[in-house]
């Protein structure tokens, strides 16, 4: 059943990309301008960095690599998040917790005495990674995590002015995996028990499903599995909507940073749902989601990978179909547009859909098709003035991994999953 209407609203959420253990290519290697262009081109407003973990350099012995990490970052016009994850040392070791508040400190001085105070006031500082996971974050207790997350509020806040419009620090956490059971309380406890005045932005992290088909009480066949997938895409604006009621009328940031299709523990399995059409459908109908609420960001996992099955883009800047898909969303409904969400008049209609208006008078529809079946569907049934714009572009099942354009006309059709943008010519144009 398709979502009910909402009124029209100006987008609030920003795009954004994880840039974890391939960095390097995105920072200093050889394709680091195309690189850097594709990311532009899906408007990447922030970019998640890490230290600590991930394959991060040291901060003290390789600065000038960090410092190259973080340029690439400002290069793009997006704002950094550094995420400090993780201590690797005894978790309830005082004087390891020092140190490690320490080497956080260290960190933003750096960048203080680099790019300026009024500059590093704008960026995100995240607190570990993951820690309510056993797998990635070390499974910490909810009052481990909060000694570690004051101890380097502490320990940071000296360097870091107090954010404009009378913000909160700009740091925050607790950068949940909502696999995990009671992850939510892991979000009520961040924002209720720890001192309001270093709390800036709420992270945490979904994705669809991590099971391959048949594994752990998966449906076995592709065709079921894929269905289960898809209809998951709703839970981001549940959990959207849940964090928001949460954090209330308090100056946080509501950051999904993370999001992607699979999180198999594979790179093969994970890769299959990632890199396909059908991920890239899936991805772009969270986006659907998620505008609807009133998130700040959503951040794909990851931006350029050679081998994880997660990135956007090969280390030479070859796009996978979820950075094509990403494009033809984020080129369409950027942020600080008008959107809007309407309903088709036939019931049953499994196509999503937001329309989006410019301040250059661009107006355009970005549709996500949820199923697998081949189909036609007239497009006054979901916005009569959709079938005077003009100009569709298409990625699905059957156009073999690419963008196909071409005249719109009455009708949208999909062969498959799949994702199409229905759009005003530009200015000027035919």
């Amino acid at each position: 059943m398709n979502p009910d209407p909402l009124p029209s609203k100006r987008l609030r959420m920003k795009y954004g990309v994880n840039q974890a253990d391939q960095c390097a290519d995105f920072a200093v290697g050889p394709h680091r301008n195309v690189i850097g262009e594709r990311l532009r081109e899906v408007e990447t407003g922030l970019v998640r960095l890490f230290l600590f973990d991930k394959g991060a350099p040291d901060p003290v012995q390789r600065w000038p690599t960090f410092a190259a990490y973080v340029q690439a970052v400002l290069d793009l016009g997006a704002t950094p998040m550094i995420t400090f994850a993780k201590l690797h040392r005894p978790l309830d070791d005082v004087r390891a917790l020092r140190w490690f508040a320490g080497q956080c400190s260290d960190v933003v001085w750096g960048c203080v005495e680099q790019w300026g105070a009024e500059a590093v006031a704008d960026w995100y500082w995240c607190v570990w990674n993951e820690p309510n996971s056993d797998w990635v974050g070390g499974g910490l207790t909810f009052e481990q995590y909060r000694r570690i997350y004051e101890a380097v509020a502490e320990a940071v806040a000296p360097w870091l002015p107090t954010a404009r419009d009378d913000r909160p620090l700009r740091l925050g956490g607790p950068a949940v995996e909502s696999f995990q059971p009671f992850w939510m309380d892991w979000v009520w406890r961040f924002l209720n028990e720890i001192d309001p005045a270093i709390v800036g932005f709420v992270d945490w992290h979904s994705y669809a499903d991590w099971r391959d088909f048949g594994e752990s009480g998966a449906p076995s066949d592709e065709v079921s599995y894929k269905a289960l997938l898809m209809s998951r895409a709703a839970d981001y604006e549940w959990r959207s909507r849940a964090i928001a009621e949460l954090i209330g009328k308090r100056p946080v940031d509501n950051i999904c940073g993370e999001l992607n299709t699979h999180s198999h523990y594979t790179d093969e399995v994970r890769g299959r749902f990632n890199h396909s059409v059908f991920g890239a459908a899936f991805y772009v109908a969270a986006l659907l989601r998620l505008m609807r609420t009133d998130l700040d960001a959503e951040m794909y996992w990851t931006g350029t990978e050679d081998k994880g099955g997660y990135g956007l883009l090969r280390p030479d800047g070859t796009p996978a179909p979820a950075f094509l898909a990403k494009r033809l969303c984020a080129q369409h409904v950027r942020t600080g547009d008008w959107v809007s969400f309407p309903r088709w008049t036939r019931p049953g209609v499994p196509v999503d859909a937001v329309v989006a208006e410019g301040a250059d008078g661009r107006r355009s529809a970005v549709l996500v098709h949820l199923s697998d079946r081949s189909a036609a569907y007239a497009l006054e049934d979901l916005d009569p003035s959709l079938t005077h714009c003009g100009i569709v572009h298409r990625l699905d099942e059957g156009t073999g991994g690419q963008v196909i354009s071409g005249r719109a006309d009455a009708k949208m059709t999909f062969n498959g999953y799949g994702v199409a943008v229905i759009t005003t010519p530009p200015a000027g144009g035919t």
